[in-house]
């Protein structure tokens, strides 16, 4: 079975996502934006081996640990889309752009496409391609646990900010509503920021949306 805990890192506050399959103890981060040593201390606690890193896009406060992390650890660093390469390039100058800690530039081992498929353990994720808050941003669903990783493309009663470089309005809304909105309305979401909720209620309701 799935294991998940959400980590909030940053001041943004970013949720990070630790995740592992109980019957390995095989561990995977989502979006480890930075507090290194709060997330290694708690994957020690739980007696997980972290294998992978996964991340949604490229945005510092999303990635910033990810190098540190994987250097420590050995994790493979799989995503976003290489679309977003170009954030990961120039994470020099989003640490000052965000007034974070300096972090190395890194390149994943790994670029993500739409239906790819990630695996932890016997757990099993699917890939969406959801460009609009960034050109290479994606999402990572789990059917199993009819778990939706979404980054920061859709919160509860807001979606994600499109003001950045190759950002697209038009974009992030035909994201939400042709990939997010497609799957099941049982579907929970966990965003990048803030508390999650069910995709069904944010179809209904989100003022941005509607």
């Amino acid at each position: 079975m799935l294991r998940v805990q959400i980590i909030p890192v940053t001041d943004y506050q970013q949720n990070c996502s630790l995740l592992w399959c109980d019957q390995t103890n095989q561990a995977a981060l989502i979006d480890p934006g930075g507090d290194v040593a709060l997330l290694l201390a708690t994957i020690k606690k739980n007696q997980l081996n972290l294998k992978q890193i996964w991340l949604t896009h490229g945005h510092l406060d999303h990635v910033g640990g990810t190098e540190e992390l994987a250097r420590n650890s050995g994790a493979e660093i799989i995503g976003p889309n290489k679309e977003d390469f170009f954030w990961l390039d120039i994470l020099q100058q989003q640490c000052d752009m965000f007034n974070f800690p300096k972090v190395k530039n890194f390149t994943p081992d790994k670029w993500l496409n739409e239906g790819d498929t990630l695996t932890l353990g016997e757990e099993t994720f699917e890939i969406l391609h959801t460009p609009g808050h960034t050109p290479g941003h994606i999402v990572i669903v789990h059917h199993d646990s009819k778990t939706v990783w979404v980054g920061d493309v859709l919160f509860k009663q807001s979606i994600g900010r499109t003001d950045f470089p190759r950002g697209s309005h038009d974009d992030l809304i035909s994201s939400i509503k042709d990939k997010l909105f497609s799957l099941p309305d049982d579907y929970q979401f966990v965003p990048g920021h803030g508390p999650g909720g069910s995709l069904k209620e944010e179809a209904l309701t989100n003022p941005f949306i509607r």
